[in-house]
């Protein structure tokens, strides 16, 4: 997917989207280039959103915040989670049209495969919203709202070099590199985002990826799964750690950091330094106590707010803003509305918590 900047932060515009500025690309773009939110919609009207599961802490934040927010604003939610099963959210989504849904939010499962029921929504009148994720090969997608995929990716590599400078000393360091969810678009942006800071510390030798497996296809983690990452480090010492220390990890988020640490501190390891993402309680209390290292935060609550603010403006027939890039997702420029994450380490959890009451209470 090509991604265009068009120079605009979109947390920047939170608060500001009813404006009515005018954006470019996505579906039902004007011969101008700018969106056509002139229909509007009923102030009370049905919203879907289609989240992929409940299965980590972020997924289970936007369920309530969505329910929350948008009852706040008048609307009617139906939100849903499919299990991480493509068909289960097909169904779901097919369901919200019949309910007479005017935006329907998708946080996609695999995002080539709603291709199909998106466009019977689209055919219907209603719009569509990515939440999180890129929602690919289809003209139906109206915008997305997401933590800029790429740059997550960076801050993950540049903190697992700080991480390692900090905690290990000179190097060379010996390291592994973990993906995450093959289908899940984010995750070969974040990949190949730390692999832009990383690679060039491999070539020069600073980095030594003992087991030679540098490719996002060895070291994605189908379907997120942390069993799944926790069996791949313990194969990786085993086979390549039984005489050599490992010093980090990359991480793709939180719930696979921790099965990293298990992993290393069941083989006598020296606690090696491990990134994640997703701010997750429990890596919360780990970053806290010394253990993992880092996570890269993305507030959920802005996220979900970013997204309803869309919603609000397309209620009152208004344009969209204009986005912060837009990206070929292999049929059109889709605006994307990219907020800006932020790494969190021991030394600044509670500033980057200070307005995260939850959060906070943690760090005891």
């Amino acid at each position: 997917m090509k991604r265009k900047s068009l120079g605009l932060v979109a947390m920047a515009a939170v608060g500001a989207l009813a404006l009515g500025a005018c954006s470019g690309g996505g579906r039902g773009d004007t011969t101008d280039g700018t969106t056509d939110g002139t229909s509007g919609f009923a102030a009370d009207a049905t919203i879907g959103i289609s989240l992929p599961w409940l299965g980590t802490q972020n997924w289970k934040e936007a369920q309530d915040l969505f329910t929350t927010q948008l009852t706040d604003a008048g609307f009617k939610p139906v939100v849903q989670a499919a299990d991480n099963k493509v068909t289960q959210q097909q169904s779901q989504i097919e369901s919200m049209i019949q309910s007479g849904a005017k935006v329907i939010v998708v946080g996609p499962i695999d995002g080539k495969q709603l291709g199909s029921v998106l466009e019977s929504a689209a055919a219907e009148g209603v719009k569509i919203i990515g939440y999180d994720r890129m929602i690919e090969n289809t003209e139906a997608v109206d915008a997305v709202v997401q933590f800029g995929s790429i740059r997550t990716g960076e801050l993950q590599g540049q903190s697992l070099l700080d991480g390692l400078a900090e905690r290990k000393g000179p190097g060379p360091y010996n390291i592994e590199l973990f993906g995450g969810g093959p289908a899940d678009p984010n995750a070969p942006n974040f990949f190949t985002g730390a692999m832009s800071v990383l690679q060039p510390k491999i070539d020069d030798g600073t980095l030594v990826v003992v087991s030679g497996q540098t490719e996002f296809t060895q070291v994605a983690t189908v379907d997120w799964s942390n069993a799944e990452a926790q069996k791949r480090m313990d194969s990786l010492l085993s086979g390549f750690y039984a005489d050599k220390k490992i010093d980090g990890v990359l991480a793709p988020n939180d719930g696979i950091a921790r099965a990293i640490l298990t992993s290393a501190e069941g083989a006598g390891q020296d606690v090696p330094v491990v990134d994640g993402l997703d701010a997750e309680n429990e890596s919360v209390v780990s970053i806290w106590e010394g253990k993992q290292y880092s996570t890269v935060a993305k507030p959920t609550d802005l996220l979900v707010a970013q997204t309803v603010e869309l919603i609000q403006a397309l209620q009152q027939g208004n344009d969209l803003p204009t986005p912060s890039e837009s990206v070929d997702n292999g049929k059109i420029e889709v605006p994307v509305y990219a907020l800006d994450p932020v790494v969190v380490t021991k030394d600044n959890a509670e500033e980057v918590f200070a307005n995260d009451p939850a959060r906070l209470a943690l760090l005891k």
